[in-house]
């Protein structure tokens, strides 16, 4: 594939955009029935793998988190979501955009993400109903260093 058909697959598909690799295992946490069908498709079709759910028991390369207000605590949820994954794995917590049903504030997640030892690194457009934050490990606490 041209660098340009790269470029082009990034902008078409969401999956590509949020940087998912072939061959990657993606672990769902939160799947509900409003969840964005079309980035879990995206998902799939470009890692070549199912999602695996909360049952998975091996090491994933990356998790989704879908959440919303009424889930509960956030911060349980994302130190919950890190111990699934390699120090410096992605975890990106999806949660409905603003107005929407579930809405949770920013302020919340970047106070949750911080309490859970986590960094926002950027935010995306996941779909109609859906906003992304990408969360990772700091990198002073990936290398054992403070």
């Amino acid at each position: 594939m041209s660098a340009t058909a790269d470029h082009a697959e990034e902008r078409t598909n969401p999956a590509a955009r949020l940087g998912f690799q072939p061959g990657q295992v993606v672990q769902e946490l939160g799947y509900d029935e409003d969840t964005e069908q079309e980035l879990r498709d995206a998902i799939e079709e470009l890692t070549g793998t199912e999602l695996v759910d909360e049952e998975y028991d091996d090491v994933a390369d990356a998790v989704v988190l879908w959440f919303r207000e009424d889930d509960g605590d956030l911060t349980d949820a994302l130190v919950d979501a890190t111990t699934m994954i390699d120090a410096g794995a992605p975890i990106w917590l999806m949660t409905p955009k603003t107005g929407r049903d579930g809405y949770v504030e920013a302020s919340d997640i970047g106070e949750a993400a911080s309490t859970a030892g986590l960094a926002q690194t950027s935010s995306v457009n996941a779909g109609k109903d859906w906003t992304g934050s990408r969360l990772v490990t700091p990198k002073a606490a990936r290398s054992g260093k403070r």
